[in-house]
């Protein structure tokens, strides 16, 4: 007797459809298991058979072989065990194949026969649509998360005995549809805003060019001056997530368990803020089986890195492609995987070990070959890969007395919002989002200068020792101070804006 059930394997971010072949045969009780199964999929045998016998049917006492094809796929975590039980009941005329292979199935057992929730589930209802399946049976804990793709039936099951009733017709299970829109409609207001911050209005004005054309960028100010506080703040100024982004990050949280039964859909910016002690493979992802790291689950977000020069120099090092491709790639022995990786990076640091070298009120202890030590970990190749590091002073005590409160995040939002607009339309028929993203043809036709602008651009170029790199990176971000005042052209304010944005770049006595 032999049957097949349709399941799912995820690798990186996409699932592949897994045909659970079992075959039952005259012979000895032996229970077998192919198709490149890791350990968690090797113990279902145990799993199945108990939850089988509790659910009130009759395990074969016969040669059982469970085949997971294709067999070159690497099958991880706990999700088979349901469509091995469901195979197993199959090959025993229990269940119609005819029936069970309409659907994908998903999902753990536990021995008394219920269904558990398994990471991946919103993959495989992708995985399920573009491959026009009728559904797909999944524990009802996940039934929200994968009731957010559209044009899929989504069952949720509570145990083995609703899944086989379900499939035999002996019970009628309601497809489950996630409001979507209601979703983003229910997001809360943040809780802090930038109207909190006082005084720090040209590094507000920086973190608002950031937030325009998604920009990286990194704060240089002695402690207390407010550089926390600001970055925790530009997500409240960034445009809402599309539902397009939204899917794309949820994916991420789906393979790695993150999203709750309550939250079936990551609706608003990722705020990743790793720990200055985070690994190279915390940061980038890795493993045996390569997983997403902080880098891929700020993707249409925000990492801030506190402390930048407290991290590991070789783990900064690691940011250098994605902060330049968008995406990641994760080579081990087993498989190579490709994460994306697109945000924005927001880092803050200290000018020196002390804090001080800065600040005119207090007096620096560190020796210059202390600073350059310290400031050293930030390598050149990464400094040209931040669009904007701008300096951010101690706060006059003036400034915390006054009474008037600053700017609100929703008014900077909406300036935000329309400057995105006018890259939108500039970028439509293109794959990149924003003016951060551009590459070299990019930026010839759309940066374009005129003599005034060369001039300046020529001697801070010719006066700072600036790269092809930084170069560009100067014209990415003038072009996005243009679109904040509506400017089809780039002109000279903008660009010498845009160069005192590149602190780092000056000579030491000008820092």
């Amino acid at each position: 007797m032999l049957s097949k059930i349709l399941s799912c394997a995820t690798i990186g971010i996409e699932a592949h459809i897994i045909e659970v072949e079992t075959d039952i045969s005259n012979g000895l009780p032996v229970y077998t298991l192919v198709g490149l199964p890791e350990t968690a999929v090797k113990e279902s045998r145990e799993r199945v058979k108990a939850a089988v016998c509790n659910s009130g049917y009759a395990f074969p006492d016969d040669r059982i072989t469970v085949n997971l094809a294709p067999a070159g796929i690497k099958k991880t975590g706990t999700g088979f065990d349901l469509p091995i039980a469901i195979g197993i009941l199959t090959a025993t005329e229990v269940i119609s194949q005819e029936t069970a292979l309409q659907y994908l199935i998903l999902g753990e057992l536990s021995l008394d026969g219920r269904v558990k929730p398994v990471n991946g589930s919103l993959l495989m209802a992708i995985a399920a649509k573009n491959a026009g399946y009728k559904g797909v049976i999944v524990s009802e804990k996940n039934c929200k998360e994968a009731g957010v793709i559209e044009g899929i039936n989504v069952y949720p099951v509570k145990t083995l005995r609703e899944a086989v009733d379900f499939l035999r017709g002996a019970l009628a299970i309601e497809r489950k549809k996630t409001d979507v829109k209601n979703l983003f409609k229910n997001d809360e207001e943040y809780r802090i805003d930038f109207s909190e911050v006082a005084g720090q209005e040209h590094a507000k004005r920086a973190v608002e060019v950031a937030a325009s054309g998604g920009h990286n960028v990194l704060m240089i100010g002695p402690p207390g001056s407010g550089k926390t506080m600001i970055a925790k703040r530009i997500k409240t100024i960034l445009p809402p997530l599309t539902f397009e982004e939204a899917i794309e990050t949820t994916k991420i949280f789906s393979i790695l368990g993150l999203l709750s039964e309550h939250e079936p859909l990551v609706t608003r910016r990722p705020f990743r803020a790793p720990h200055h002690t985070i690994s190279d493979a915390g940061l980038i992802g890795g493993g045996k089986i390569p997983k997403p790291g902080e880098v891929s689950l700020a993707q249409n977000g925000i990492l801030f890195l506190d402390e930048f020069c407290e991290y590991k120099k070789h783990v900064l090092e690691v940011m250098r492609q994605p902060l330049e491709d968008g995406y990641v790639t994760i080579s081990r022995a087993y498989s190579t995987i490709t994460y994306p990786s697109s945000f924005m990076l927001v880092a803050a640091m200290n000018p020196c070990p002390c804090g001080f070298f800065t600040d005119p009120k207090h007096e620096c202890k560190c020796a210059p070959i202390q600073i350059s030590r310290y400031r050293s970990k930030i390598s050149g190749p990464l400094l040209d890969r931040i669009d904007i590091h701008i300096e951010v002073p101690a706060v006059p005590y003036k400034d915390l007395l006054k009474k008037r409160s600053a700017e609100s995040s929703a008014k900077i939002m909406q300036r935000v919002i329309k400057a995105r607009n006018i890259q939108s339309e500039r970028f439509a028929r293109t794959t990149i989002y924003n003016n951060a993203q551009m590459q070299s043809r990019h930026i010839k036709k759309c940066c374009e200068l005129d003599r005034n602008s060369l001039s300046l651009l020529e001697a801070a170029i010719d006066k700072l020792g600036l790269s092809a790199r930084a170069y560009n990176r100067i014209l990415k971000v003038a072009r996005t101070i243009a679109d904040l005042e509506k400017s089809e052209n780039i002109l000279a304010n903008h660009i010498a804006e845009a160069i005192q944005y590149r602190n780092l770049d000056r000579p030491s006595e000008m820092f």
